[in-house]
């Protein structure tokens, strides 16, 4: 069975879904894509049962307080080849680094002999069913601006804050 909670965040109240195999989504509510992968049978469970929400909500928790957390719990994300390959890249930004569209594609087609593609990027990182816990926050435009995020510009540039300095902005 399919299992979900609300996380409540400093930033805002989240949603965490996982079915048996793992966790299937982490979003800030009235984010774009928001439950993207949701089958609409879960069941709510709060506070969280399954050791696979516990986990999230840990994870979080230390992620919050600007602690790195060590590892990740079980993935089990849909969506096609090339988005999964530009999520398991965001996951290779370290914490409190950045990367640029550019860069994710110079890697991901790498052996198609391209350097195109930020744009595609672009689009499967917008798509990212694991906010924060696969760092799409961490990617940049090319020129340092803080381009798009699901969740808003303004939750982005906290996530960075607390990344580069330990704490949110304004804390």
């Amino acid at each position: 069975m399919n299992k979900k909670c609300v996380y409540t965040s400093p930033l805002g109240k989240m949603l965490i879904s996982c079915d048996e195999d793992g966790l299937t989504g982490i979003w800030f509510l009235n984010s774009k894509h928001f439950g993207s992968t949701l089958k609409g049978d879960e069941k709510e469970e709060d506070p969280p049962e399954d050791l696979k929400l516990i986990e999230a909500v840990k994870w979080l928790d230390m992620y919050f307080k600007g602690e790195i957390p060590k590892g990740y719990p079980r993935f089990s994300v849909k969506g096609t080849v090339f988005q999964k390959k530009v999520w398991k890249e965001l996951l290779c930004i370290p914490y409190g680094s950045t990367a640029t569209y550019g860069d994710i594609a110079k890697k991901i087609f790498k052996d198609k002999g391209r350097n195109a593609g930020a744009r595609a990027v672009g689009s499967a990182v917008g798509r990212n069913p694991l906010s924060v816990m696969v760092p799409c926050h961490r990617v940049i435009g090319k020129d340092g601006s803080i381009t798009g995020y699901a969740a808003g510009t303004e939750i982005k540039e906290q996530l960075l804050s607390l990344e580069k300095n330990g704490h949110l902005k304004d804390e």
